[in-house]
């Protein structure tokens, strides 16, 4: 399939953080097959092709045109032969430049393979792992999948219709909720991070999740949310904000491959009373939030910049389906929770449930929490989760909740985009003040009011870039934003541009 479509508001976040320079390699998300039997390799390989063409996104790369961030859907290149995993691992997918996915083939010997496929997240999310290796399976035992309901581009028209309704309802919401936390409390805490870096991993088992969350009466994930939640609060945090990954599918988009997620804050603390108390407390405020999330927070409130996580603590449970793919005359296994490597904040707490149990695993940024630390929440939440399952109704201060630990404020960190100061004609500063206010459509924005507080955000930086080839004949690094998105310091570039090309 060719052509190209707008892009979702996640993906125009995920593009404003890789071009930004904040990103690294967090976004990359990938999901290995061991295959064991006589493999047939090359029906393997159009099963691939047959699968990349049934879903555009895959070949998708994001660009800005005139104004408007679309994605242009590409060919996905053909499955590759060869390397070992750790090597293959460290190639790249890149949603800009592509491809955006890949499918790599390795051979441990004569009955043994794996099948890697890597995604960027722009194109990718959670859900799509079951729903690739389904259509995957399928086409390499010679059965076409049903039929979709939409094509992709007409399923992200759709969405972004969506979006547009529902944004007025979502700013109400957050009015009086969000606020930027810029301190955290963890233990082994040095510092505090939105950005993504090189990450560790600890891993363990949640057990018996599905009778605790049917003893509170709610689900699994509001279960481990408010523990998680508890535990936080426990340490010194007030009210602490944990990101949560929530699923933007609809009956239309719910066999696409795609990036069909948002991350939203989730913001409380536990009162006096019970553990049961709380956890159905939660799951009101979340039935609250569930009306706006198709909504990214970046679009309802004013001031959020690029970043790789929206806070420095994350949340993120999936529930799989009963069933696992099946490859005819193969063996099959998958490693559902690979590990990338790297980490997109501080602290993150990834869950998969399935017919096998409960998953977990604590990623987080050892520069800025050493090990010890990690351990320690590692310890502390499973022993929180043993104690509310033994009894879901015990009072908070009956429970094992660890005392408070030192603050930790955020880190400081620059970008890529500075330019140098000098003097700037004012009319030009004037001009890109006119060219903010109109894409912003506000009445007046001064000289040195920042971009991202005055509620702006990916798609205004690409129509400002727009503007300033129509009016200039420049084209603006989209760097220049990151560090100063001010009408003073874009002028500045927009001069410093016009200089070199006389």
């Amino acid at each position: 399939m060719t052509g190209s479509w707008p892009a979702s508001p996640a993906q125009q976040g995920m593009w404003l953080t890789e071009r930004a320079g904040v990103a690294g390699r967090a976004f990359h998300m990938p999901l290995a097959v061991w295959l064991d039997g006589p493999l047939d390799v090359e029906a393997l390989r159009e099963a691939c092709a047959e699968v990349a063409r049934r879903h555009p996104v895959l070949g998708g790369v994001l660009a800005e045109d005139g104004g408007e961030l679309r994605v242009l859907a590409r060919a996905v290149p053909p499955m590759r032969d060869g390397g070992d995993l750790p090597e293959v691992l460290a190639g790249p997918v890149d949603p800009v430049e592509g491809p955006a996915a890949l499918f790599t083939l390795i051979r441990e010997d004569a009955k043994r393979h794996v099948l890697l496929f890597q995604a960027h997240h722009a194109v990718f999310d959670g859900e799509s792992k079951d729903i690739l290796l389904r259509d995957l399976a399928a086409r390499y035992g010679g059965a076409a999948p049903a039929p979709l309901g939409a094509v992709y581009p007409e399923v992200a028209v759709r969405q972004r219709a969506r979006l547009a309704d529902a944004l007025p309802a979502a700013q109400g919401y957050w009015a009086a909720r969000w606020q930027e936390q810029r301190e955290l409390c963890l233990p082994g805490l040095s510092g505090v991070s939105v950005a993504a870096a090189p990450g560790s991993a600890l891993d363990f088992v949640v057990e018996d999740l599905a009778g605790l969350a049917e003893r509170l009466e709610v689900t699994r994930f509001e279960a481990v949310l408010a523990a998680f939640v508890a535990l936080l609060h426990a340490y010194g945090n007030a009210r602490p904000a944990v990101g949560v990954d929530l699923s933007t599918r609809t009956e239309l988009s719910r066999d696409h491959v795609g990036a069909f997620v948002n991350e939203l804050p989730v913001i409380g603390a536990p009162e006096a009373g019970t553990f049961g108390e709380f956890a159905r407390s939660l799951r009101v405020e979340l039935r609250r939030l569930y009306r706006h999330r198709e909504v990214p927070l970046a679009r309802a409130v004013d001031g959020i910049g690029p970043r790789a996580a929206l806070t420095p603590v994350s949340l993120s449970y999936r529930r799989r389906p009963e069933t696992s793919p099946l490859f005819p005359g193969l063996g099959a296994s998958v490693e559902w929770m690979m590990f990338n490597g790297w980490v997109r904040n501080t602290l993150h707490l990834q869950i998969v449930d399935d017919q096998a149990g409960t998953a977990a695993r604590l990623q987080y940024n050892p520069a800025l929490l050493d090990r010890a630390g990690a351990e320690r929440i590692r310890q502390d939440l499973a022993a929180l989760l043993a104690a509310v399952a033994a009894d879901p109704e015990a009072p908070l201060d009956r429970l094992p909740l660890p005392g408070p630990v030192p603050a930790a404020s955020v880190t400081a960190g620059g970008g890529p985009g500075a330019v140098e100061d000098g003097p700037v004609p004012a009319d030009l500063v004037r001009e890109i003040q006119a060219i903010f206010a109109k894409e912003l459509e506000l009445d007046d924005v001064e000289a040195d009011d920042d971009l991202f507080d005055l509620g702006g955000h990916s798609l205004t930086i690409t129509q400002i870039m727009a503007r300033a080839r129509e009016r200039f004949g420049v084209e603006l690094s989209f760097e220049v934003f990151i560090d100063d998105a001010t009408a003073t310091r874009v002028a500045a570039e927009v001069a410093r541009l016009r200089e070199q090309a006389c």
